[in-house]
Order: C-alpha cells, then sequence, then structure tokens
C-alpha cells in the first residue's frame, strides 16, 4: 500500500510539470485585468524624430492614421482640426508603454514642438504663426514616447499656412485676415499636407 501512496504523490508532482504554465497559469499570465495585451507593439526602429525619440514600426493594415487642417479665427489665433482613423486618445496617468492605436499627437509649428494633445481641437496662438509661411505638423505618439511609423516614416500630416507682409501689417490682434494656404497630401501617414476631414 505504501507504494501506491509514493505513485500516487509522484503523479500530482509530475503531472503539472509536464503541463507546464499552460496547465498551471491563470489568465493573468496572457492578459492584464486592463484587457491590455502585455506583448510588445511593433518594433522599435533606430532612426529617430529631432528630439531623438525612436520611430516604433507597424504594419500599413490598420495602422492609425492623423491629418491636419488650420483655418484662422476670429480672435487671430488659428484653429488646428485633426482626423484621426485607427488611432484614440490616452487618458492622462496611462502607463508608460506603447499600446496599439492609442496615444497622443504633438504639435509641431517649424519643427518646434508647441504642445501634446488629447482631443482633436486644439486654438493656435497667432504669435506663433507671424508673416510668412508656416508649416503645422501633427504626429503620432505612443505613451511610451516612441513615434508610430509605417514603412521607416513617421504617422503626420502637416498643413502649410500663409500671412503675408500687407496681411501681418494690416491684421489687428482681435480680427485675422489671411487665409489658409494649405498643401495637399499624398499620404496622411507619410506626406505633409491637410488631409480631408472624415465624412
Amino acid at each position: 500500500m505504501s507504494w501506491k501512496r509514493g505513485l500516487l504523490a509522484t503523479l500530482v508532482v509530475c503531472v503539472p510539470l509536464l503541463l507546464g504554465p499552460a496547465g498551471c497559469g491563470t489568465s493573468d499570465s496572457n492578459e492584464r485585468k486592463d484587457g491590455e495585451s502585455p506583448t510588445p507593439v511593433g518594433k522599435v526602429l533606430d532612426e529617430t524624430d529631432r528630439e531623438g525619440r525612436h520611430y516604433r514600426e507597424v504594419g500599413k493594415g490598420g495602422a492609425p492614421d492623423v491629418g491636419v487642417e488650420v483655418a484662422p479665427d476670429a480672435g487671430g489665433s488659428w484653429d488646428v482640426r485633426l482626423t484621426l482613423h485607427h488611432f484614440r486618445f490616452s487618458a492622462p496617468g496611462v502607463r508608460a508603454h506603447a499600446v496599439a492605436g492609442r496615444g497622443l499627437v504633438y504639435l509641431f509649428v517649424d519643427g518646434g514642438q508647441v504642445t501634446r494633445l488629447r482631443s482633436p481641437e486644439y486654438r493656435l496662438a497667432a504669435r506663433l504663426v507671424p508673416r510668412g509661411t508656416h508649416h503645422v505638423t501633427a504626429r503620432l505618439y505612443a505613451d511610451d514616447g516612441t513615434v508610430w511609423a509605417v514603412h521607416g516614416k513617421p504617422v503626420e500630416s502637416t498643413a502649410d499656412i500663409t500671412v503675408s507682409a500687407t496681411e501681418a501689417k494690416a491684421m489687428p490682434e482681435s480680427t485675422p485676415k489671411a487665409r489658409p494656404k494649405t498643401t495637399p497630401a499624398a499620404s496622411p501617414t507619410r506626406a505633409t499636407g491637410t488631409a480631408p476631414p472624415a465624412g
């Protein structure tokens, strides 16, 4: 009878070892409580943006996408409107790791970062776009600070706006007379330009 107990104890120890994590694990091993997959998203490339943030390469199918439109408003500032596809804004305070199709939009004017956006609309101060042509770029970033990229290019869109010398002199601070000059985009994920609004 003692050999039967020994055999039974051996089986109890060996069966979980043979099954491995599949037999002993819980659902927490494959999915966290917040429903996000712990697996890495895309591939971090050696290339970086001007600020040194690495690109995170994802496949074109289902990749996040952004378009940007800029128009003057009645107060002398400029209204920036984003069109987003396969992308949602992160809530403040989320963990700093990449989740597919989620993050922030960084807004740049002439290559200098102006703000980080958590909504598709922003009012750009008139002082940031004085006389001349300016490039307003919206670029998508993951929560870990990496730049979403497709085919090695950042997921971004740029609108060009121009204020002439006569318009700049004639424009009181409260009444802008400048009209935005936009350049159409070949592809909002890679090229500069203004993407059409989602309709």
